[in-house]
């Protein structure tokens, strides 16, 4: 890590609940620090920022891109705590942070674990899992994995009604027999069982995103005997990982401390 004058600077990148959650604990602390979250702008509606917190949004123009932005905002620390599902992100962060000489951690919670009595299909992409869909047989089918993964499902036969949740519209996904929910977790297995029961649903579809806030959906499929295609998630680049928020603040303590005079 290289020092910086005046206050220490980190960049937490966001798009999970953790990263949420972590701003929350960071505007708390008691030494001078500021903190920057960046979103990629994927959803329009975010939770709220604690008012000490800078926030922006949008891309950095790459691994070289996000390189300068660490230089010139004399960043000392990064955090990653984008999506699970994000692909490109956490090796643009590791390129560009060991270029730049800047500490780096990746805040990436735990995948589900199938449990007994879950039928799960795994599949590798959206591509494997609308073929899933389509060689199930299931005429009712739940989409939970974003708007931005619904036209992967147009090649499906018309005969499939497809329910898509999603926290904001889809722009276009390319076919017309799905119906859109629009909803934010966390949700609880009462919500769960009624989506499903009341739109007569066969087949759920889900990234394998972990964490709590919709891991009901799997406890509902699993009560309902339904089954389950589980996108797996992409490869993570090597470094320091940690599973919570507050690994991370430990984590930030001992690079802060090392920069001490």
């Amino acid at each position: 890590m290289r020092p910086s004058p005046g206050p220490h600077r980190v960049l937490v990148l966001g798009g999970s609940s953790e990263a949420s959650q972590l701003a929350q604990q960071l505007s708390q602390l008691g030494f001078d620090l500021e903190v920057i979250v960046s979103f990629a702008g994927r959803t329009t509606s975010r939770n709220r920022l604690p008012d000490s917190i800078k926030e922006r949004v949008g891309g950095f123009g790459g691994v070289e891109g996000l390189g300068r932005y660490l230089e010139e905002e004399c960043i000392d620390a990064v955090i990653d705590a984008t999506h699970p599902f994000a692909d490109q992100m956490p090796f643009h962060v590791r390129a560009a942070s060991d270029a730049a000489g800047v500490a780096a951690l990746r805040l990436l919670r735990p995948p589900w674990e199938e449990m007994p009595g879950d039928e799960w299909l795994p599949v590798e992409d959206m591509a494997g899992a609308a073929q899933a869909v389509e060689a199930s047989g299931a005429r009712r089918v739940l989409l939970t994995i974003g708007r931005h993964e619904l036209p992967a499902f147009a090649a499906c036969s018309p005969a499939i009604r497809f329910v898509a949740r999603a926290i904001d519209p889809p722009v276009s996904v390319g076919f017309a027999n799905i119906d859109v929910v629009l909803a934010r977790g966390p949700f609880a297995l009462p919500e769960e069982l009624e989506l499903i029961r009341s739109a007569n649903i066969e087949l759920v579809v889900s990234k394998n995103s972990g964490g709590q806030a919709t891991s009901a959906k799997l406890d509902a499929a699993r009560q309902l005997s339904l089954p389950v295609v589980m996108v797996t998630r992409p490869p993570c680049p090597p470094g320091d990982t940690v599973a919570t928020p507050e690994a991370a603040l430990k984590w930030l303590a001992a690079q802060l401390e090392e920069t001490r005079p």
